[in-house]
């Protein structure tokens, strides 16, 4: 499954003092994607033995989301490499298309055991393929 995507609608709880989607609500819907993304694609064996975490976020924010807009969220592995893994995840306007914010986040696959970093494995990069 090369892409996954979810659309919903802004809520009040996600908008800050200047009425916006606050950035941090952007951050969250990122790591949640890319969980839900990871979740879909995989087993529970393998999720079990394997856990990401966050090398580094690049955030680009090219316009505010409002009450009562509705966003896509789309998430793609650009490219892996040893234990990491360049995530991008786009979030448009549902109905303009217009693009709202757009991370490029590296991951680093962890052991579950150990924690410490695993190459990953032929098997899980041809699920995001």
């Amino acid at each position: 499954m090369r892409d996954y995507t979810e659309v919903f609608e802004v809520a009040q709880d996600d908008l800050d003092d200047l009425n916006h989607v606050n950035n941090i609500r952007y951050i969250e819907w990122i790591q949640d994607i890319s969980k839900k993304h990871w979740i879909a694609v995989t087993s529970e064996k393998i999720q079990k033995s394997m856990v990401w975490v966050v090398r580094n976020h690049n955030i680009t924010y090219h316009k505010s989301a409002v009450m009562g807009n509705t966003v896509n969220l789309n998430t793609h592995i650009k490219n892996s490499k040893g234990p990491i893994s360049t995530r991008v995840v786009e979030i448009t306007n549902h109905n303009t298309g217009d693009l709202l914010v757009k991370s490029i986040t590296e991951w680093c696959l962890l052991d579950a055991k150990t924690f410490r970093p695993k190459r990953i494995p032929d098997e899980i990069k041809v699920l995001f393929e």
